[in-house]
């Protein structure tokens, strides 16, 4: 039985998932938004960062969302930062499917992932990511615009937000251009932590 097709996104208290430029990613904006994910020990591992790191609730909800996606989704733009920015061995560890306009043969990379380039739409990308992902689950990856590509169609069964205490001010908002009067959310789960509050949603046509 297929899996679920979900994403998993931290954002700042007020709605933004990343800066707006490509070259602003990784930096301070960025780092301040994603700094509840750097000490935790799953993290630190994935991606050899070295030993030690927090444990804990928020390691383990780390570690799940890895262990539940068997495969992944992403856009052209967050690929294209990633290509840049990602060790040798990309942290994946499954196919990641990229959603393109280019024609490109797969990227084969240590350790298990395999970029595959698909030019024919989110759809036929997110059936070779269900192909790939057996009975696992199915992650769009990102970024804002390709995770409301798959919003907006009805596509995504449930989705998660690591809530930061921080303010971005500006940047990719997570739900700018949704069409609400095509979704309906229902709450699944809130766990707060020290650093921030997880936030589970399934996801129903309205």
């Amino acid at each position: 039985m297929a899996g679920k097709v979900f994403f998993s996104v931290s954002m700042s208290l007020d709605g933004f998932i990343a800066p707006e430029p490509l070259g602003d990613l990784m930096g301070q904006q960025w780092m301040e938004l994603q700094q509840w994910i750097f000490p935790q020990r799953f993290f630190r591992e994935n991606l050899k960062l070295g030993e030690g790191g927090e444990e804990g609730r928020d390691n383990d909800i780390v570690r799940e969302t890895f262990e539940r996606t068997g495969a992944s989704v992403m856009g052209k733009r967050m690929f294209d930062a990633g290509e840049q920015m990602w060790p040798e061995e990309a942290p994946f560890h499954t196919p990641v499917i990229v959603v393109t306009h280019e024609k490109r043969d797969p990227w084969e990379r240590p350790g298990g992932t395999t970029f595959h380039f698909v030019n024919d739409g989110i759809e036929t990308a997110l059936d070779q990511a269900r192909e790939a992902a057996g009975d696992r689950d199915v992650r769009i990856a990102g970024g804002g615009a390709t995770i409301l590509e798959y919003v907006n169609a009805g596509l995504v069964d449930e989705f998660s937000i690591a809530l930061s205490p921080v303010l971005s001010g500006s940047g990719i908002r997570l739900f700018e251009g949704v069409d609400a009067s095509r979704v309906a959310l229902e709450q699944v789960r809130s766990e707060p932590s020290s650093r921030v509050t997880h936030l589970t949603y399934a996801v129903h046509p309205r």
